[in-house]
């Protein structure tokens, strides 16, 4: 798997907080950004969060190149509403060269399962490349093809449904291919805009676990730090 921000909004944190000395000050723009210092701004920003004027954050935006996901993931991926997709499209292009395909870690240490997985795999692409060569159009041919197959996706998103990204997949009792895909996402944004993720993750984080079915497991912070 491959996460890589591509371009995100410039001084995020200052647009932000910009935006909610706005919603409370007579003074003009230009004023504003003047009197703005980064104290200022991370003062601003911890009461903006933490008194949940989150719709400033929708200022901002960030947009991500992911390789080597599932289909699987992105059936998941794409229950978000709020974001934007583009994916890589399997009726147009054709793999005649190989397709790649996600193992699960449950079956890979098994070395039967492991067997039987794989050669699943070989005869789905098989036939997929034999109804190609047949004349038979790429947007038919991909009916044979598995969740497993890897896909490529552009995402974008606003710095608000990050954080509600964040809190739902980043969740011990999220699947594991999105959750790994999550953290990395976390990590990297963590870093370019701490005042605005730093207590990003799931909610047992900041408060209670919404989870139906708690884990009852700390939440590993490490792991995108």
């Amino acid at each position: 798997m491959k996460v890589k921000l591509l371009k995100f909004t410039q001084e995020p944190e200052k647009i932000c907080a910009m935006a909610a000395r706005l919603c409370y000050s007579n003074a003009g723009i230009d004023k504003i950004v003047e009197e703005f210092t980064t104290r200022k701004i991370k003062k601003l920003l911890a009461k903006v969060i933490s008194s949940g004027h989150h719709s400033v954050l929708e200022h901002v935006s960030f947009t991500f190149g992911i390789e080597g996901v599932s289909r699987a993931l992105l059936t998941q991926l794409t229950r978000h509403r709020i974001a934007s997709f583009s994916v890589q499209s399997q009726r147009y292009v054709k793999f005649k060269n190989g397709i790649d395909f996600v193992v699960p870690q449950t079956i890979n240490k098994n070395v039967n399962l492991l067997k039987k997985y794989n050669n699943f795999l070989k005869n789905s692409e098989k036939l997929y490349k034999e109804f190609l060569d047949f004349g038979i159009s790429a947007e038919d041919a991909r009916y044979v093809l598995p969740n497993a197959c890897v896909t490529k996706i552009v995402i974008t998103m606003n710095a608000r449904e990050l954080r509600h990204f964040f809190s739902l997949r980043s969740c011990n009792r999220s699947q594991w291919e999105i959750r790994d895909m999550t953290c990395r996402m976390l990590k990297i944004v963590k870093k370019k805009a701490p005042l605005l993720f730093s207590d990003a993750g799931p909610s047992c984080t900041r408060k209670a676990c919404h989870e139906t079915f708690p884990c009852a497991k700390p939440w590993k912070k490490n792991s995108v730090e």
